[in-house]
C-alpha cells in the first residue's frame, strides 16, 4: 500500500499560458501491444509514462517482447510476431489498468499458453465476465473469482475459433479484446457495437498493416478483421489524451478571465465528446492548427472562460465521453440552469463507482444533484458551489482531478484524502496546473 497523499486546492486567479498535457493513454497502451505483435522495431514518441502504461510494457516485457525507454516518452519495441508471444514466468500485475488488463486477456486468449494476472484493490473489484464471456467462445478458459473478477488465470488456446460477436453493451474494451484475440484467429473475427465506440484499435490494426473492415449493420457499426496478418512494425507518435485535457479545459471554462492553450490534443470524433458537450454549454473553445498524426486527429485547443448553461448530454454520447463525466459535472455544478447526464450506467464499473462520486461529492460541496436510474440531474445556480470538504477518491484518479479542479472556483478550498492514484493517468497534474495558475499543495 503507498502512503496517502492529501492535496488541497484553492480559489485561482485567472489562468494562462500553454500546457501540454501528457500523451492518450489509450493510444499508449495499444502502441506497446501492437509494437510487440509487430516483426522489426517500432518507435514510440509521445508515450503515456503514467503507471498504467508501464504495468502494460512490463507485461509485453514478461512474454517476450523487447521494450526499452530512450528518453522522455520516446520508446521502442522490437516486436515477436502474431502469435509469437511466451508464457510469461510470474503472474502479471497491472497494478490500476482496467484497459491493459482487459485487452491482454484478448492478445494472450490466442496464445497456447497460460499466463496469470493480478492487480490492485480497485482492480480485483471490477468484473471482467464482459470479456471472458466472448474469449471463452473463441476456445480460450479462464479462472478467476466470482464475476471474472481478478486474480485470473487465462488458459490461452491452440485453435482460437472466429467469431462474429454482437456487444451487449457498447464497450471499447471488450471489442478491442475481441479483434486482438481475433490476430493470431484464423479467417475473420467479427464484434458488432450498438453504439460507437472509440475506434483506436482499429486505426492502429491497420496503421500496423492489417486489413480491417467497418460497416453500419441493423445491429449498429460492424468491425471486420481478417486474422493471422502479418503486421510490420509502424512508428507511432502519441497524440494528447482527450480525457487529461479535458482537465485544463473545464478549469479554463470556469475560471473568470482565463484564457490558455492546449496543445496537440487529440480529438478523435469518438472520444470528443466532453468538448462537443462544454461548446453546447457555452465554452469557448476554438480549434487551432488541425493535423493528423498516427492516424488519429489533432489540434491545439484555445480556451477562454464564458458563463456556462444547462444543457442535456445524450445518452448515445456516453462512449465517446465516458471518462469525462465527472469533470464535465463539475463544469455543470458552476452552471445555470438544470444539466441533464443520460444513460451513465457504464460509471458504475468503472476505477469506482463513479455515478456515487458525483453525486454525493457534488452535493457535499453544496451543489444540487439526483440520480434517477442512469440518468445524473445537476441544477446549478451559475455560481460555483460552497465546497469547504474533503473528498474520498477511493483510489480513482478522475475523483482526485476532477475534485481538484473544482476547488479552483468553490469559496472554500477542498481537499482530496489521496491523489497519489494520479500518478496512473496523468503524471505532474498538480504542478502542470499549478504553471497555468491554479493553487494546489499539499497537505500536512
Amino acid at each position: 500500500m503507498h502512503a496517502p497523499r492529501p492535496l488541497l486546492s484553492r480559489r485561482a486567479g485567472p489562468l494562462s499560458g500553454t500546457v501540454r498535457v501528457p500523451g492518450d493513454k489509450s493510444i499508449s497502451h495499444r502502441a506497446l501491444m501492437f509494437g510487440g505483435l509487430a516483426i522489426g522495431e517500432t518507435r514510440i514518441s509521445g508515450l503515456l509514462e503514467g503507471e498504467d502504461v508501464l504495468a502494460t510494457a512490463a507485461a509485453m516485457r514478461a512474454m517476450g517482447a523487447k521494450v526499452t525507454r530512450d528518453g522522455e516518452g520516446a520508446w521502442r519495441v522490437t516486436g515477436v510476431g502474431v502469435g509469437g508471444l511466451s508464457e510469461p514466468d510470474a503472474p502479471l500485475d497491472l497494478g490500476n489498468a482496467g484497459t491493459a488488463t482487459r485487452l491482454l486477456m484478448g492478445v494472450i486468449a490466442a496464445h497456447p499458453f497460460t499466463a496469470f494476472m493480478t492487480g490492485d484493490a480497485s482492480l480485483r473489484s471490477r468484473p471482467m465476465a464482459r470479456v471472458t464471456v466472448p474469449l471463452e467462445l473463441m476456445g480460450a478458459r479462464f479462472v478467476s473469482r466470482s464475476k471474472g473478477r481478478l486474480p485470473l488465470a487465462i488458459i490461452g488456446t491452440e485453435t482460437p475459433m472466429p467469431i462474429s460477436y454482437t456487444l451487449p453493451v457498447a464497450s471499447a474494451q471488450v471489442k478491442s479484446a475481441v479483434l486482438l484475440a481475433g490476430l493470431n484467429t484464423p479467417g475473420e473475427t467479427s464484434v458488432i457495437e450498438p453504439e460507437p465506440t472509440r475506434d483506436h484499435t482499429e486505426n492502429m490494426l491497420r496503421h500496423f498493416g492489417a486489413e480491417v473492415r467497418i460497416e453500419e449493420v441493423p445491429e449498429g457499426r460492424k468491425a471486420t478483421l481478417v486474422g493471422q496478418p502479418i503486421l510490420k512494425a509502424a512508428d507511432v507518435v502519441v497524440p494528447g489524451d482527450p480525457s487529461s485535457a479535458a482537465f485544463p479545459v473545464v478549469a479554463a471554462c470556469l475560471v473568470p478571465g482565463s484564457d490558455i492553450i492546449v496543445s496537440g490534443v487529440g480529438l478523435n470524433p469518438l472520444r470528443a465528446g466532453v468538448f462537443t458537450s462544454l461548446k453546447e454549454m457555452g465554452a469557448s473553445i476554438e480549434e487551432v492548427n488541425p493535423r493528423t498524426e498516427g492516424g488519429e486527429p489533432v489540434a491545439d485547443l484555445r480556451v477562454r472562460y464564458a458563463p456556462l448553461h444547462g444543457v442535456e448530454v445524450p445518452p448515445e454520447r456516453a462512449p465517446s465521453m465516458i471518462d469525462e463525466y465527472l469533470v464535465l459535472a463539475v463544469a455543470a455544478a458552476c452552471a445555470s440552469g438544470r444539466t441533464i447526464l443520460r444513460g451513465l450506467s457504464e460509471l458504475r464499473v468503472k476505477e469506482s463507482d463513479r455515478l456515487a462520486a458525483i453525486a454525493d461529492g457534488l452535493t457535499a460541496c453544496g451543489a444540487k444533484v439526483t440520480v434517477e436510474g442512469d440518468d445524473c440531474i445537476i441544477d446549478g445556480t451559475g455560481t460555483p458551489p460552497k465546497g469547504g470538504v474533503t473528498i474520498a477518491a477511493k483510489l480513482d484518479h478522475r475523483i482526485a482531478m476532477s475534485y481538484l479542479i473544482l476547488g479552483a472556483v468553490t469559496a472554500e478550498p477542498i481537499t482530496i484524502d489521496d491523489a497519489a492514484p494520479v500518478d496512473t493517468s496523468f503524471p505532474g497534474f498538480a504542478d502542470l496546473m499549478n504553471g497555468l495558475g491554479l493553487k494546489i499543495e499539499g497537505v500536512a
